[in-house]
């Protein structure tokens, strides 16, 4: 591997960049007509403009990126989260141009995007899944029949739908029927398929995810976990490595069942396996094929550079480190900074960064890909920044924390900062209480 085109945007391209950079390695930056003034553009050792900004002509555009990559000499491609991160079609389109896909191989991305194909392997690696369809539901009528076995609440989901989209809550039958034309349209539209399951809802699951690292060779290690409980609109807000709400026994259950998934697909590279755990049980979710948002947290607690190890086992590199040599340490959070306005139902803030001065001091991480009097546009998410702070105890990363959003000073937009200044000062936060629903019940964190 010498060249790597960085198929994404924002921040996460900034991080693949200085990941490279460590690793030796030649970039290539892509960006739509919006993104030409972007800091991921300036990084790079090249940009090629890909299209105008909506996604479709130019993030999503599979025969142009891969153009470019043929045309500037790449012999890899990051395609970072979201966007054409856990696609199946874009890595089988590298596969067979020769070109390195980091991330697992198409076969494995097209298993573990399938929730129910997902939902099966979990289960027959002997771990528990959440009660709900064991195929896609061919109609209404059974929609209903499935719901009165699990009992109701229960999740409409999307079955091609991801990240927290695609996704509808009902809690009884006449709402079931009210939503079930609505809700396969919805997904054709967002997701190009109208298939639809159903699960169980949960009413105070936390939300657990376990990172692992796997090459190509079948060597496995896992990261500890994440604990993503605080959510909007089942949207990460706050995460933290390690998890307050779980013990021990718990802790190394869920890493083990996150193994026996992972090795199960055949994985290779960074993934991550999501869990919901409700006092004592704990349920399968679905696996992220790729980096996450919040990796971060992981890599501050773990002290591994997770974005370097993808490219080292997308190389064909050997894990170099089994898991005895892992040791966690200390404690990280991580806030999501958006341009958006908590008081106004988030609405989304576009516009120009008059002044941007991200904190510093002892444990304190920003990972962003902004400036100051870079204008945000509003095709996009509105992740700014990710703030992640470190400290030897679960306290002193919150006094951190806090210490760093009051420093942060971003001018000419509306942010998320007040509410991580409110979250951090909830008596529910502070005693690691809240669950998934806790941000959509609480108008006033």
């Amino acid at each position: 591997m010498r060249r790597v085109l960085i198929a994404n945007r924002g921040e996460i391209a900034v991080r693949i960049i200085r990941a490279c950079r460590e690793l030796n390695l030649e970039t290539v930056a892509v960006y739509s007509e919006a993104d030409a003034a972007s800091l991921h553009v300036r990084m790079a050792d090249e940009a090629v403009a890909i299209g105008p900004p909506p996604a479709l002509r130019s993030y999503l555009n599979i025969p142009r990126l891969m153009q470019v990559a043929v045309d500037t000499g790449c012999d890899a491609v990051h395609p970072g989260y979201g966007f054409l991160s856990e696609n199946p079609a874009f890595a089988q389109v590298c596969e067979a141009m020769g070109i390195t896909f980091v991330g697992p191989s198409s076969a494995t991305l097209r298993l573990l995007g399938d929730k129910i194909a997902a939902r099966d392997l979990a289960a027959r690696a002997g771990v528990p899944v959440v009660p709900g369809s064991a195929r896609p539901l061919v109609s209404l009528e059974e929609a209903c029949a499935l719901a009165r076995q699990v009992g109701y609440p229960v999740l409409l989901k999307a079955l091609a739908g991801g990240g927290g989209r695609g996704i509808r809550l009902v809690r009884d039958e006449e709402g079931l029927r009210r939503r079930w034309e609505l809700a396969a349209e919805e997904a054709r539209t967002a997701f190009g398929s109208p298939e639809l399951y159903l699960e169980k809802y949960l009413e105070h699951p936390r939300h657990i995810e376990i990172q692992v690292l796997a090459d190509a060779r079948g060597n496995l290690v896992h990261l500890g976990e994440r604990d993503c409980s605080l959510q909007r609109r089942r949207q990460k807000v706050l995460e933290e490595c390690p998890s307050p709400a779980l013990d021990e026994g718990m802790r190394r259950t869920l890493a083990r069942a996150a193994l026996r998934i992972m090795r199960a697909a055949r994985y290779r590279g960074a993934g991550t396996v999501e869990f919901l755990v409700a006092g004592d049980a704990y349920y399968f979710l679905e696996v992220n094929a790729r980096i996450q948002v919040e990796h971060p947290v992981t890599e501050m607690v773990w002290g591994v550079d997770l974005v370097q190890e993808q490219l080292r086992i997308a190389a064909g590199q050997p894990l170099r480190f089994s898991q005895g040599e892992l040791r966690p340490r200390g404690w990280a959070l991580e806030m999501r900074i958006c341009a958006e306005d908590p008081d106004e139902d988030f609405l989304p803030c576009p516009g120009t960064l008059v002044a941007y001065r991200p904190p510093g001091g002892p444990g304190v991480r920003v990972d962003d890909g902004v400036y100051p009097g870079w204008t945000i546009p509003p095709h996009y998410d509105s992740l700014l920044a990710k703030l992640t702070v470190w400290g030897p105890t679960r306290q002193e990363a919150v006094a951190r924390a806090r210490r760093a959003l009051l420093e942060y000073v971003i001018e000419g937009v509306r942010t998320t900062i007040p509410l991580h200044l409110r979250l951090l000062d909830d008596p529910f936060f502070r005693r690691g209480e809240a669950s998934t629903v806790y941000l959509d019940r609480s108008a006033d964190p």
